[in-house]
């Protein structure tokens, strides 16, 4: 049983979405986000919007915002990074070691509050790896995907770029298939020609519909300023959104059946939009049905879960996931669908794992060996794996929490393990929250933290900072106290994403633990 809650200061706190969104779908929208301009402001913008017209956010505070994230999410060589920014379009350039970390970066910048635009010229450095080699790891790691194993993908690779071609039934299974690809040592690009023939030909205004059931249902997404226009199969979503985190989840959401193509060009950045809060009337009117049904809707384009049965019960915004799964990796990203899902605040997960077909427990320790070993953020070396009654142990020693929770995921995806417990050690004192939930589904982790380097007014301060550059969170709706490096958060927020997110705020300013006393003002109907 999996419930996305974490005891905090002896508090039992929910802990499902906002950051720890990065994953499945959101995780695979890393491609969706566009070199944009912001338009200009009218007469016709709302009052929020030109009354801020004139205060714009500083670049060269963006610009060190961004540093400093960098600097304590693991998986990112902040020192091989260089940030620019200019009128809110932000430069990444350097070099890496592998192309996750490039993305990973990206994706980090998207989060940060005043960022529009993303031009990402990171250098991935070669592995010494020979495209052979590289080739024959991607052909096992797509073999070995419970999700991509059966999919008629080809791939070739000169000098660590991969060139993608094949058919896929869907745009999500297309991003699916990349992630993939990524996750193998020694990849420095990707070209993704893959095609996508999707099955049903669908009426425009069939589609715009469910475009905008999709965006109004994302409890990361604010669909009041989104405009939603179909033609001919052809999704065009205008208006403003807040973050270009935001923009990119918005893209993801209008991916649905019977589209070819979204264009998000007139889709602009707004830092502003974010404190709009258009559809808070919507929330107070959401049954426990329609979030039922929402959460079907989510999981049916989870090309992850979408081949299972499901089932999923809600009662005042509480879900329960039943069913059967043949992987693990299934059951996690299920469950973050609906933690996604508007109005939900807690999921129970109580899907079985029941693989198809008998896997030895040999076969599953050399697996999830191999996976670690094509993986390249995990040093194989260093892990040790153990596998009794289908259940994966993983120990010994690596060099950070990042990597700790990277051989984690490579072990969930492995067919035949039901369970994997993490027992690996890092071999530094985690002094502050790292920022590491932008790539994985979420499962339970426990949290060992020193003892606080900053003064409780300094991490108080630095709190606050984090909520202000938050996508997420409303600064001002949130009262910060801390006393001997414990956070209290008080005060009201509009929905359960923006209370959970304050949480992780909190801990990345620096606190040791966190009490969230914060109040969601509005109330599920069932």
């Amino acid at each position: 049983m999996n419930y996305f809650k974490l005891k905090e200061n002896g508090v039992l706190q929910t802990f499902s979405s906002g950051l720890l969104a990065a994953v499945t779908l959101t995780a695979l929208t890393a491609c969706a986000t566009d070199q944009i301009e912001s338009r200009p402001l009218t007469t016709t913008d709302s009052p929020t919007a030109v009354a801020v017209a004139d205060e714009q956010l500083a670049d060269s505070e963006i610009t060190e915002t961004i540093k400093g994230e960098f600097l304590v999410a693991r998986g990112v060589p902040s020192d091989a990074i260089e940030v620019e920014t200019n009128e809110g379009i932000v430069t990444l350039s350097g070099s890496v070691n592998n192309i996750l970390a490039k993305d990973r970066a990206q994706r980090i910048t998207e989060m940060i509050k005043g960022v529009r635009s993303i031009v990402n010229t990171i250098n991935v450095a070669p592995s010494g790896q020979s495209d052979i080699e590289i080739s024959g790891d991607i052909s096992a790691a797509l073999a070995a995907d419970p999700a991509t194993e059966s999919w008629e993908i080809n791939s070739t690779v000169n000098n660590g770029i991969v060139t993608l071609t094949g058919s896929v039934d869907s745009w999500q299974e297309k991003q699916l298939v990349a992630k993939v690809v990524k996750g193998v040592r020694g990849v420095t690009g990707l070209e993704n020609n893959i095609s996508v023939n999707p099955d049903v030909v669908r009426p425009d205004n069939e589609i715009r519909e469910e475009v905008e059931d999709a965006l109004q249902w994302d409890a990361r997404v604010d669909d009041g300023l989104i405009e939603v226009s179909v033609n001919d199969g052809i999704v065009t979503l205008g208006g403003s959104v807040g973050s270009l985190h935001e923009k990119s989840l918005a893209t993801a959401d209008a991916y649905v059946t019977g589209v070819s193509s979204v264009v998000n060009d007139p889709l602009t950045v707004e830092w502003w939009a974010r404190d709009q809060m258009i559809r808070k009337q919507m929330y107070a009117d959401a049954t426990d049905e329609e979030i039922q049904d929402a959460v079907k809707d989510a999981l049916l384009y989870d090309p992850r879960v979408a081949s299972f049965n499901v089932n999923v019960a809600v009662d005042n915004g509480e879900v329960m996931l039943t069913g059967n799964v043949d992987n693990l990796k299934a059951k996690n990203a299920a469950a973050q669908d609906a933690s996604n899902t508007l109005g939900v605040w807690n999921v129970e997960n109580q899907i079985n794992v029941q693989p198809v077909d008998e896997v030895s427990q040999s076969d599953i320790t050399t697996n999830v060996k191999n996976a670690l070993e094509r993986d390249p953020y995990v040093e194989a070396s260093e892990v040790d794996v153990a596998v009794s009654d289908s259940m994966v142990t993983l120990t010994g020693v690596v060099d950070s929490y990042f990597e700790k929770w990277q051989a984690g995921d490579a072990a969930v995806r492995v067919r035949g393990a039901l369970a994997v417990d993490n027992n690996l050690t890092v071999d530094y004192e985690q002094l502050t929250y790292e920022t590491s939930f932008y790539d994985w589904d979420p499962t339970v982790y426990d949290y060992d933290y020193a003892i606080a380097s900053k003064t409780d007014a300094e991490i108080a301060e630095d709190i606050g900072d984090e909520l202000y550059w938050s996508p997420f969170v409303d600064r001002d709706e949130v009262t910060v106290a801390v006393d001997n490096g414990v956070a209290t958060l008080t005060g009201n927020v509009d929905t359960w994403n923006e209370r959970n997110q304050a949480t992780e705020e909190a801990y990345e300013g620096g606190a040791m633990s966190v009490i969230n006393q914060l109040d969601v003002d509005y109330d599920i109907q069932s």
